[in-house]
């Protein structure tokens, strides 16, 4: 059984060429009218009824038995996508790229004037010279236990005196490697925030953390920013891009991890792009009955673009089965039917069994056998003429 979403597009393997209607020969002025007999019509040789009547032989095609057709989006991939906002709140004094632009790692994007980057400067300071001052106490209180200690081996000082430097030391110990802390704190505050130790009145640059283009941005010289929480630019890498699917669930089992599928996009209806399946969701849209499926593209060549529209594919399995052209195909009183040639000028009315149809041809589950030679065109004449008969 095919299961199938839309009509897909299929390349046949065996393609036999269309056979013309013979005509047999008649004695001259032989007018007589065409019968008909059962299922069965017979038109003589000379009716110029034969002259509208062209035939082609049913063939056999290797064609998909289970496969997946959905409707597909292209988007940018999301594991190559930055969306930055400011690192602290100020004016911005400068916006270095544009929509559209094409940005580097580590590029600079925008910078700000920020009361946070002197702040962030002089608590740089301020812990250096707090770790100064602790380690200066240190070696004070070192040097007086040592005195302590050499004064009670000499008995000339209690034993608490030397215990109270010795305690000294613990403490003041302590207070350097707390200095210490705050001061590497400070230090990595100014290194995210791009800042030197030295100078005033710095700006903060930020930079593109990936190489990409510029999707979005939302700010200009000039103006204020104290939300850092907000986007103000959107940069993607998109030498990949995904494309986005929804797969309904009955045929979520024909979807695999890693598979290759066919993309045909409405931008480019004539190419064919591979994609290979990137993440299937792990949930089903209790709404609609599908399940996402996003698969990977190669743009290195920058054709696509996220938001064009077009479809997936996946076969699962193929069969051989007998195809006819899609014309040869009537439908009467509800049957559908073909116009079988049994010899010349005599054709045969069959009821048959369609399928699926795939590149102009469409399935024949029973009543044409491969070989046969069936009416392509002039079908509906002929059942015209048998309802007249």
């Amino acid at each position: 059984m095919t299961r199938a979403l839309a009509a897909p597009t299929f390349c046949l393997l065996l393609i036999l060429p269309s056979v013309a209607c013979r005509r047999a020969a008649a004695p001259a002025g032989d007018d007589s009218p065409a019968t008909v007999t059962g299922s069965s019509i017979r038109v003589p040789p000379d009716s110029p009824i034969l002259h509208q009547v062209r035939c082609e032989r049913a063939t056999v095609a290797e064609l998909p038995t289970d496969e997946v057709v959905a409707p597909g989006k292209i988007e940018a991939n999301p594991n190559r996508v930055s969306r930055i906002a400011a690192p602290v709140a100020g004016r911005v004094a400068s916006v270095d790229v544009k929509v559209g632009d094409a940005v580097g790692v580590g590029q600079p994007l925008f910078t700000l004037d920020s009361p946070d980057a002197d702040a962030a400067v002089s608590g740089e300071r301020q812990a250096r010279a707090a770790l100064t001052q602790a380690e200066a106490a240190l070696d004070k209180a070192r040097t007086d236990a040592a005195r302590a200690s050499d004064l009670y081996e000499h008995d000339a000082a209690a034993k608490k005196d030397k215990l109270a430097a010795e305690n000294a030391v613990t403490q003041a110990d302590a207070a350097v490697a707390q200095a210490r802390a705050a001061l590497e704190q400070a230090e990595r505050r100014l290194a995210v925030l791009g800042l030197s130790a030295a100078g005033t009145a710095q700006r903060v640059t930020m930079r593109s953390p990936l190489a990409g283009k510029v999707l979005d941005l939302t700010i200009v010289p000039g103006e204020y920013k104290n939300d850092t929480s907000t986007p103000v630019m959107t940069i993607a890498d998109l030498r990949t891009v995904w494309v986005s699917s929804q797969v309904p669930e009955t045929y979520i089992r024909f979807v695999q991890p890693r598979e290759l599928l066919e993309v045909r996009l409405a931008a480019y209806p004539a190419d064919v792009f591979h994609a290979r399946v990137a993440r299937i969701a792990d949930t089903v849209d209790p709404q609609t009955r599908t399940v996402k499926v996003h698969a990977e593209l190669d743009n290195r060549d920058g054709r696509l673009r996220p938001e064009m529209f077009g479809t997936i594919h996946h076969v699962e399995s193929y069969a051989k089965t007998t195809v006819v052209p899609v014309a040869a195909v009537i439908e009467d009183n509800g049957q559908a039917s073909v116009f079988v040639q049994t010899a010349p000028g005599r054709f045969e009315r069959r009821v048959v069994q369609p399928g699926a149809t795939a590149n102009a041809v469409i399935r024949i589950a029973s009543g044409v056998r491969p070989g046969e030679t069936v009416v392509v065109d002039g079908a509906v004449l002929l059942s015209a003429m048998m309802r007249k008969g």
